[in-house]
């Protein structure tokens, strides 16, 4: 079995919850997750003005909620690619400005009100019922505006007693990133022993040899956006060979690859076909193994 996640089975992570059901990470998604039968629920994290994780998977808060109609000038101009852009940004909120916002009716009217959660309380709502899958996001950005992203998440998981692996056996955690630097902090400087994964995209091809691999072992596994697979197939046995477990990402109906008829016989081809030990999906209730 390869390492660096606790998965014994085929394992269905629900993608920013239920998010083809329900708006993205939203307690409405995260309960539909549940419902459906994932086995984690992942969350992004941010960090609020006063330093409390929330979650979120942007940056800013403008495309999942109406705050240019809550607060319209809490905006920042930024520079993004020698184009000035408009941003309200999740760091220049508190919590309580961020609770009155809506984050549901940007996906349907029938979620209006629906609240941007609390990584705590999005702990409350899913701990004992599923696995948690929080992803550091950006920990550089953070950092360079005087938080610490790790050491935050490090303390919350401590303060819920989930900070060890099998400390809640009914709330397995996992941590991820796509920041090698900030996991290998959590495995060195935090001491932190939970399994990590180290996430891929497109520009990650550095990593895409048995020898790079090898190198990942001792800090996490991997998990590669879909395509990835898709072009370099003998990547799961590389990985595996390096004792690494392969989460594979995301598989949603809005979005199937042009070989396969639905997101179901997607989902099938990269977990049998291709062996790959877990998915991420918007879509749970068509995760193929039960």
């Amino acid at each position: 079995m390869a390492v660096f996640a606790p998965y014994n089975k085929k394992t269905l992570i629900a993608h920013r919850g239920a998010s083809g059901y329900a708006p993205e990470h939203t307690l409405e998604a995260y309960r539909l997750a549940i419902e459906q039968g994932a086995h984690y629920v992942e969350q992004d994290l941010q960090m609020s003005k006063e330093g409390v994780l929330v979650c979120l998977h942007d940056l800013s808060l403008e495309r999942t909620t109406n705050v240019q109609e809550i607060f319209p000038d809490r905006y920042r101009d930024v520079q993004i690619g020698g184009v000035t852009e408009r941003h309200w940004f999740v760091a220049d909120l508190s919590v309580e400005e961020m609770k009155q916002l809506d984050a549901g009716s940007w996906f349907d009217e029938k979620f209006a009100g629906a609240q941007i959660p609390t990584w705590q309380e999005a702990i409350q709502e899913i701990r004992g019922r599923a696995g948690l899958f929080p992803e550091i996001k950006t920990p550089e950005i953070y950092r360079e505006a005087g938080f610490d992203l790790e050491q935050a998440v490090v303390d919350e998981l401590t303060r819920n007693g989930l900070d060890e692996p099998g400390a809640d056996s009914n709330t397995p955690v996992v941590i991820q990133s796509f920041s090698a630097e900030s996991l290998r902090r959590m495995a060195g400087e935090l001491q932190n022993r939970l399994p990590r994964v180290l996430l891929l995209g497109e520009s990650d091809q550095a990593w895409l040899s048995p020898q790079e691999l090898q190198s990942v072992e001792g800090f996490a596994g991997i998990g590669p956006d879909k395509n990835l697979l898709w072009a370099n197939p003998p990547l799961v046995k590389w990985a595996h060979q390096a004792g690494l477990s392969v989460t594979a990402y995301t598989f949603r109906s809005s979005a199937v690859g042009e070989r396969f008829s639905d997101v179901g016989e997607e989902m099938t081809y990269y977990l049998h076909t291709l062996d790959v030990d877990a998915l991420f999906t918007d879509n749970p209730d068509q995760f193929p193994v039960r």
